[in-house]
């Protein structure tokens, strides 16, 4: 890791509904920058207004919040300041996880689940050099050039298969997609238990998220 740098000022965000995880990355980022300024915010919504109104530079940043997935406001936080730096710190699995953010805006996933060796590296690489590209990151960014399916997961699956899985996503249910499809209920409900082994949730609303994440990529 990196000598602490000089004060440049650099402006941080914290978003995180714990404040246990939020008061940690502080204290990592006192050793890296002493002099830098860190906002906190618990809330998804307030992100990009921070982002806009503090003039964020760092943006340190579960991928959760109560009130939804900060993937779906990554275009939002460049739009607001267009050389912003993005780190996701999350307790999601890296390995699945981590592409869609990286491809999403961020500059780098980080696991929750890290040693606070790694960690300290992370926020180092992220001030010094822009970005953070860990190496289950990188094996995975290099893996998706042959196997698209690791970017997006919608790939894998068939006509028949996305059809069915918009159409729960936009709130029918096995009957009713049975009704409108002419085919049987039970036809349905085997579609559904492949499209979730395929995409590997458990839930509709999972299969939500991957629809409204994924669907126009």
């Amino acid at each position: 890791m990196e000598e602490p740098i000089e004060d440049k000022g650099i402006i941080f965000l914290l978003a995180d509904d714990h404040s246990i995880i939020r008061q940690g990355i502080e204290i990592v980022i006192s050793d890296i920058v002493p002099n830098a300024k860190v906002y906190h915010t618990t809330s998804l919504k307030q992100i990009v207004e921070m982002v806009r109104s503090k003039e964020v530079e760092i943006a340190i940043i579960d991928a959760y919040f109560p009130d939804g997935n900060s993937l779906h406001i990554l275009s939002e936080m460049r739009s607001a300041n267009p050389e912003i730096k993005i780190l996701i710190f999350s307790g999601l699995e890296e390995h699945l996880h981590a592409l869609k953010y990286i491809n999403g805006g961020a500059n780098g996933f980080l696991s929750k689940l890290s040693e606070e060796e790694e960690v300290k590296q992370a926020i180092s690489d992220i001030v010094h050099k822009g970005k953070y590209i860990s190496s289950i990151s990188q094996n995975l960014l290099t893996q998706s050039v042959s196997n698209p399916i690791l970017i997006n997961p919608l790939k894998g699956l068939t006509n028949r298969e996305l059809q069915i899985a918009e159409m729960y996503a936009e709130g029918y249910g096995n009957l009713e997609i049975a009704n409108h499809l002419d085919i049987k209920q039970n036809t349905v409900s085997t579609i559904k238990k492949n499209i979730f082994n395929k995409l590997k949730i458990e839930n509709i609303v999972e299969l939500i998220d991957l629809i409204k994440t994924h669907h126009k990529m």
